[in-house]
């Protein structure tokens, strides 16, 4: 699904970034991908697929 529509940024784009890049705040995917840097409209959006996914990944660490 699109998220930014200004920049034809998915949500499976800001997942691989966040999950290859390390990318954990709205700041460093605007700079990685420029997401929200227009109308802004994709900003609460694109912040809950990045909470998601570093919940959904923190799920599956090996606890020692």
């Amino acid at each position: 699904m699109y998220v930014c529509l200004c920049h034809g940024i998915t949500d499976k784009m800001i997942k691989q970034t966040v999950l290859e890049d390390g990318v954990g705040n709205m700041r460093e995917l605007k700079s990685k991908l420029g997401v929200g840097s227009q109308c802004g409209k994709c900003v609460q959006l694109a912040q809950t697929i990045i909470d998601t996914t570093i919940y959904d990944e923190s799920l599956f660490k090996e606890v020692c």
